[in-house]
């Protein structure tokens, strides 16, 4: 049996000269792959007393959704901002060339819910950063943070310092 790792594709040199791509979609197209993602995802929560999971758009709704049906729990979605048509929180965040902002229902999350954060892939953590302070700010607890993949390089861990994060494939680079 192959490992998850096997199934992700990588591409040197893009978008630019020294970066190695690692693609997820080649996870997800491969039933196998995607089975195994979704498995060890699932077999991180096995002893986590959770509420809800969280997926952000697009690639955390892929993989948090199946999840979340497996282990009987509700899914929250974040997305980007505009997208969500009730009454939202939103967050702002730091890209490498500019900013982003993400928003959530207010109603998603009620006081003292626990969440699980579900994501594809882990790099410098503004993302999941932004998302923590919504969960927070609606007065959720996270009490897990899951990635299928992390750029340990990109020192993403540093800015969830204090929380409970897993990652199924760890590459050391960026």
């Amino acid at each position: 049996m192959k490992d998850l790792k096997d199934y992700v594709t990588t591409i040197p040199d893009f978008p630019k000269e020294g970066i190695m791509f690692r693609d997820i979609t080649t996870v997800i197209e491969d039933p196998e792959g995607f089975r195994l993602a979704i498995d060890g995802l699932i077999a991180s929560l096995k002893d986590v007393d959770f509420d809800l999971v969280l997926g952000s758009e697009s690639r955390g709704f892929v993989f948090g959704a199946p999840v979340a049906y497996a282990m009987g729990k509700g899914l929250v979605l974040v997305r980007k901002k505009g997208k969500l048509p009730r009454k939202t929180i939103s967050e702002s965040y730091e890209l490498e060339y500019g900013e982003a902002t993400l928003e959530m229902h207010t109603d998603s999350i009620g006081k003292g819910q626990k969440v699980v954060i579900i994501d594809d892939l882990i790099a410098t953590g503004g993302t999941t950063g932004a998302v923590i302070k919504m969960i927070e700010r609606l007065g959720g607890e996270v009490v897990k943070i899951c990635f299928v993949m992390e750029l340990a390089g990109l020192k993403g861990r540093d800015v969830l310092k204090g929380y409970d994060v897993e990652s199924l494939i760890v590459y050391e680079g960026k």
